[in-house]
Protein backbone atom coordinates (compact mmCIF):
# COMPACT_ATOMS: atom_id res chain seq x y z
CA UNK A 1 0.00 0.00 0.00
CA UNK A 2 0.79 3.77 -1.04
CA UNK A 3 -0.02 6.85 -0.25
CA UNK A 4 0.90 9.04 -3.18
CA UNK A 5 0.94 13.28 -2.24
CA UNK A 6 1.51 15.94 -4.75
CA UNK A 7 3.35 19.01 -3.97
CA UNK A 8 2.12 22.33 -5.27
CA UNK A 9 4.28 25.50 -3.78
CA UNK A 10 3.98 28.58 -6.10
CA UNK A 11 7.06 29.21 -8.23
CA UNK A 12 7.35 32.88 -6.21
CA UNK A 13 7.82 30.47 -2.85
CA UNK A 14 9.80 27.11 -4.37
CA UNK A 15 13.42 27.13 -3.54
CA UNK A 16 13.18 30.08 -1.10
CA UNK A 17 12.92 30.28 2.90
CA UNK A 18 11.31 29.01 4.55
CA UNK A 19 11.00 26.12 2.48
CA UNK A 20 14.36 26.34 0.80
CA UNK A 21 14.46 22.52 1.89
CA UNK A 22 11.98 21.43 0.19
CA UNK A 23 13.65 21.78 -3.83
CA UNK A 24 10.95 21.59 -6.68
CA UNK A 25 7.63 20.92 -6.25
CA UNK A 26 7.32 16.83 -6.42
CA UNK A 27 5.84 13.51 -5.44
CA UNK A 28 6.05 11.55 -2.53
CA UNK A 29 5.24 7.92 -1.12
CA UNK A 30 3.79 7.77 2.08
CA UNK A 31 3.84 4.13 3.88
CA UNK A 32 1.05 4.01 6.37
CA UNK A 33 2.17 0.74 8.00
CA UNK A 34 5.59 1.56 8.46
CA UNK A 35 5.09 5.51 8.84
CA UNK A 36 8.40 6.21 6.47
CA UNK A 37 7.92 9.09 3.63
CA UNK A 38 10.03 9.07 0.89
CA UNK A 39 10.67 11.25 -2.51
CA UNK A 40 9.57 8.75 -5.39
CA UNK A 41 10.00 11.58 -8.19
CA UNK A 42 11.12 15.52 -8.59
CA UNK A 43 9.63 17.68 -10.73
CA UNK A 44 11.25 20.37 -13.55
CA UNK A 45 11.87 24.15 -12.56
CA UNK A 46 8.45 26.15 -12.40
CA UNK A 47 6.35 23.40 -12.49
CA UNK A 48 3.48 21.41 -10.63
CA UNK A 49 3.18 17.65 -10.20
CA UNK A 50 -0.89 16.25 -10.95
CA UNK A 51 -3.28 13.88 -11.07
CA UNK A 52 -1.39 10.65 -10.23
CA UNK A 53 -3.55 7.53 -11.19
CA UNK A 54 -2.55 4.01 -11.66
CA UNK A 55 -3.49 0.96 -14.05
CA UNK A 56 -5.90 -1.50 -12.25
CA UNK A 57 -2.96 -3.92 -11.31
CA UNK A 58 -0.34 -0.88 -9.89
CA UNK A 59 2.41 -1.79 -13.12
CA UNK A 60 2.05 1.68 -14.49
CA UNK A 61 1.72 4.73 -13.14
CA UNK A 62 0.89 8.16 -14.85
CA UNK A 63 1.48 11.53 -13.54
CA UNK A 64 1.35 14.92 -14.98
CA UNK A 65 4.11 17.79 -15.10
CA UNK A 66 1.84 20.64 -15.41
CA UNK A 67 3.17 24.11 -17.17
CA UNK A 68 7.26 23.70 -16.42
CA UNK A 69 8.77 26.85 -16.45
CA UNK A 70 5.77 29.04 -15.45
CA UNK A 71 7.69 31.48 -13.84
CA UNK A 72 7.35 33.61 -16.55
CA UNK A 73 5.13 36.67 -16.15
CA UNK A 74 4.67 38.77 -19.23
CA UNK A 75 3.97 37.28 -22.78
CA UNK A 76 7.43 39.77 -23.84
CA UNK A 77 9.09 37.20 -21.51
CA UNK A 78 7.70 34.27 -22.89
CA UNK A 79 8.08 35.23 -26.91
CA UNK A 80 11.84 35.89 -26.08
CA UNK A 81 12.07 32.50 -24.72
CA UNK A 82 12.75 33.53 -21.10
CA UNK A 83 11.20 30.10 -19.53
CA UNK A 84 12.77 29.33 -16.34
CA UNK A 85 12.67 25.62 -17.63
CA UNK A 86 12.79 24.23 -21.18
CA UNK A 87 11.50 20.63 -20.26
CA UNK A 88 11.10 18.35 -21.55
CA UNK A 89 13.24 18.95 -24.80
CA UNK A 90 15.67 21.61 -23.08
CA UNK A 91 17.96 23.57 -25.46
CA UNK A 92 16.11 27.34 -26.33
CA UNK A 93 12.95 24.67 -26.58
CA UNK A 94 9.55 26.08 -25.58
CA UNK A 95 8.30 24.35 -21.99
CA UNK A 96 5.44 21.98 -22.45
CA UNK A 97 3.40 20.13 -20.30
CA UNK A 98 3.02 16.21 -20.44
CA UNK A 99 1.79 13.39 -19.00
CA UNK A 100 4.41 10.41 -17.79
CA UNK A 101 4.18 6.94 -17.19
CA UNK A 102 6.43 5.14 -14.33
CA UNK A 103 6.84 1.46 -14.99
CA UNK A 104 8.84 -0.24 -11.99
CA UNK A 105 12.11 -2.19 -13.35
CA UNK A 106 12.00 -6.03 -13.35
CA UNK A 107 8.03 -5.60 -13.29
CA UNK A 108 5.80 -5.37 -10.37
CA UNK A 109 3.77 -2.47 -8.42
CA UNK A 110 5.08 0.79 -8.76
CA UNK A 111 6.37 1.97 -5.23
CA UNK A 112 6.88 -1.40 -3.78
Amino acid sequence: RRLWIQTDMPESSVNRDPYTSLGNNAMLAADPDSGELRRFLTGPVGQEITGCVSTPDQSTLFINVQHPGGGVTSAEQFAAGEHSSHWPDGGDSIPRSATVAIRKRGGGKVGS
